[in-house]
């Protein structure tokens, strides 16, 4: 079967998708990986057939800063090149899409066009229930308020994109437009299924998702040929397991004094620390003998090296550190980042998030002396880590698809 995957973002948004890519190339299918020009290499890692749409990610994201509204209007802005950048007609020679943006979009029309199935796939919980309100939104006590919050949030996406997509239909296409509801019916049924790649052990499974909704596991890549530089290495063997902390895709404003913050908790906490540059930059001035900064290395193997993890709460990085067994604190900048802070609290894992813009070196002290120092929460993180790693995601993740498309009749 030929499957082609349609995923955009940051890096950590991408590379779960790049990993179920490599999953099903290794049981026997055709992948297809479409996404940003600057992943190449990722893609190329993986092993994927690749087409590039152009833009850059860490552009976008610099550009808009932690603004949620921003982002979305940096993406909008390029509507019409990802409209061109699908065009090609050879995207069409496939059996599946599988479709990581926004309540399916460009996904949905390519589907169409070609008569092919799509399946949507996310990484973090966006199909309706009355569980939880969508991610962004506030937590009010109404009737139907929480299932209502993913109604608002799905015709809002739709709507950003409804001009560029309908103009694309007409005239490259050759579709008729779709109208102001567009198709969102549709998701999460029989004729649009959603493959959601987390954990019900960190997600418990809403009682009002059918099934038509799947959970799978957390769809991991393991990087096994990257070996740590030696600077690194000595590091760690040179005393005690340190605390990672770094932003990985958020941009700040200003990065020296935010690693001044970092710097100063780990001085009063103690802690050696490992310092990840990411999107902010961190650590450019002169650091101190008990802090080491990366530009990269492969969470998978950093992760279970540490004593805690204080990152910003991607989906990504948030998946990586509970899969390790340590505590995890989230610093949250925007929309999703903290909803896994406050799971990873709720599941004793790690201490309360904390929001960056209030970050202090008291707060992020207090966090660290909680996260390293606890007994039952570094059990408890353990005890999830084990969960998890116990999962089969991928795997999990490819016999459902295995059966929406061998269950479907043929064209």
């Amino acid at each position: 079967m030929h499957i082609t995957l349609l995923a955009l973002g940051s890096r950590g948004d991408v590379q779960p998708y790049a990993a179920l890519g490599a999953g099903l190339q290794a049981a026997g299918h055709q992948v297809r990986f479409i996404t940003f020009e600057s992943f190449a290499s990722l893609v190329g890692e993986h092993g994927l057939d690749f087409h590039p749409i152009r833009g850059n990610a860490q552009a976008l994201v610099a550009k808009a800063g932690a603004n949620m509204l921003a982002l979305v209007r940096s993406f909008g802005l390029l509507a019409q090149g990802y409209a061109r950048d699908l065009s090609a007609p050879y995207l069409g020679k496939t059996d599946l899409i599988i479709n990581q943006l926004p309540v399916g979009l460009y996904g949905f029309d390519l589907a169409e066009k070609y008569c092919v199935p799509m399946m949507m796939a996310a990484v973090i919980p966006l199909a309706r229930t009355q569980a939880f309100p969508l991610m962004g939104f506030p937590k009010l006590v109404l009737p139907a308020y929480r299932r209502a919050t993913y109604t608002l949030g799905e015709h809002i996406a739709w709507l950003v994109f409804r001009r560029v997509i309908n103009h694309w239909r007409r005239q490259t296409l050759a579709l008729a437009p779709l109208p102001l509801a567009g198709y969102l019916h549709r998701l999460g049924t029989r004729q649009i299924p959603i493959l959601n790649g987390f954990s019900e052990h960190v997600v418990p499974r809403p009682p009002d998702w059918n099934e038509h909704i799947h959970v799978t596991g957390y769809w991991f890549a393991e990087d096994t040929h990257w070996q740590p530089p030696a600077d690194l290495q000595a590091f760690l063997d040179a005393g005690a397991p340190p605390v990672f902390i770094g932003f990985g895709s958020m941009p700040v404003n200003d990065p020296r004094k935010t690693t001044e913050v970092v710097l100063e908790a780990l001085k009063q906490t103690g802690q050696r620390g490992i310092l990840h540059m990411g999107w902010a930059g961190l650590g450019e001035q002169a650091l101190p003998d008990y802090v080491f900064k990366i530009d990269y290395a492969p969470y998978g193997w950093l992760f279970p090296r540490m004593a805690m993890a204080i990152h910003h709460g991607g989906s990504g990085t948030t998946s990586f550190g509970l899969r390790s067994g340590i505590p995890s604190c989230v610093v949250a900048f925007v929309f999703d980042q903290f909803f896994w802070g406050e799971r990873i609290a709720e599941l004793g894992a790690g201490p309360q998030p904390l929001r960056y813009t209030q970050l202090t070196v008291e707060r992020l002290r207090e966090a660290i002396r909680v996260g390293v120092e606890s007994a039952a929460m570094r059990r408890r993180a353990r005890e999830v880590g084990e969960k998890i790693r116990a999962e089969q995601g991928i795997e999990n993740a490819r016999r459902v698809i295995e059966q929406f498309v061998g269950a479907r009749p043929a064209a």
